[in-house]
C-alpha cells in the first residue's frame, strides 16, 4: 500500500450543494433562500437575538448575574464556633437554639476553620473533608 493510492470510504465525502445552477438541481431559482424577505438578499443581515422588532429574548428575561439562589440559607460553620455550645449532640435545631446560623438556615456545613477541643455527634449536618478529620480526632462523630 502507498500513500498515493489510499482514499476515503465511499459515501465519506459528499459533494457540497451548488445552489442556483438550476431547476433540475432541486435548487434552482431562489437557491433555497426562500421568496423576499431580507434573508432573501444578497447582504441581507440582522444581529444575533434580532427578532424583527420585537423585544428580544435576552432583553426580555431579568438580570440576575451570578448570585446564588440558595447562599442565604445554607449556612458555614466553623469549628471553633462547635467548642461554645453546651449539646455533645449537634444538629442543625441545635445550632439555631445557639444563635450559631440564622433562623431561616436550611442546611448547615462545618468547615474546618479554628481548633476543636471537645468530642461532639454531628447528625443531619454536611461536612467538609478537613472538618471530619478534625472532629473525629477529638473523639467525636459524623452522621449524614
Amino acid at each position: 500500500m502507498y500513500l498515493n493510492s489510499l482514499h476515503p470510504a465511499d459515501g465519506a465525502r459528499k459533494d457540497r450543494k451548488r445552489v442556483g445552477r438550476g431547476q433540475g438541481s432541486g435548487l434552482g431559482q431562489t437557491a433555497g433562500r426562500g421568496v423576499k424577505g431580507q434573508k432573501s438578499r444578497s447582504g441581507g443581515f440582522h444581529k444575533v437575538g434580532f427578532e424583527g422588532g420585537q423585544m428580544p429574548l435576552q432583553r426580555r428575561l431579568p438580570k440576575r448575574g451570578f448570585r446564588s439562589m440558595t447562599r442565604k440559607r445554607v449556612a458555614e460553620v466553623r469549628l471553633h464556633e462547635l467548642n461554645k455550645l453546651e449539646a455533645n449532640d449537634v444538629d442543625l435545631a441545635v445550632l439555631i437554639a445557639a444563635g450559631v446560623v440564622s433562623r431561616d438556615t436550611v442546611r448547615a456545613k462545618v468547615i474546618a476553620s479554628g481548633n476543636l477541643t471537645r468530642a461532639v455527634n454531628l447528625k443531619g449536618v454536611s461536612v467538609s473533608k478537613g472538618a471530619r478529620a478534625a472532629i473525629e480526632q477529638a473523639g467525636g462523630s459524623v452522621e449524614v
